[in-house]
């Protein structure tokens, strides 16, 4: 599934990877060796998060829609 949600992917020298986030989703974030690798995890991982809100009955936050950075 495609979402509109902002990810931001940088570079963590603590655990030697890139990091995926998606801010408007408290604490989903994703990591791999390159910075597809933690994007494509991460478009994963925006699933997982709102299956789980969903069957837990938390709110799914709307995307706001910006646009992707790469940093």
């Amino acid at each position: 599934m495609t979402y509109k949600y902002e990810i931001i992917i940088y570079w963590s020298d603590d655990d030697q990877v890139f990091v995926a986030e998606v801010p408007e989703l408290p604490g989903c974030a994703a990591h791999g060796d390159s910075p597809d690798a933690a994007l494509s995890s991460c478009k994963d991982t925006i699933d997982l998060w709102i299956d789980t809100a969903k069957e837990s009955g938390r709110p799914v936050p709307a995307p706001k829609g910006r646009r992707l950075r790469l940093a």
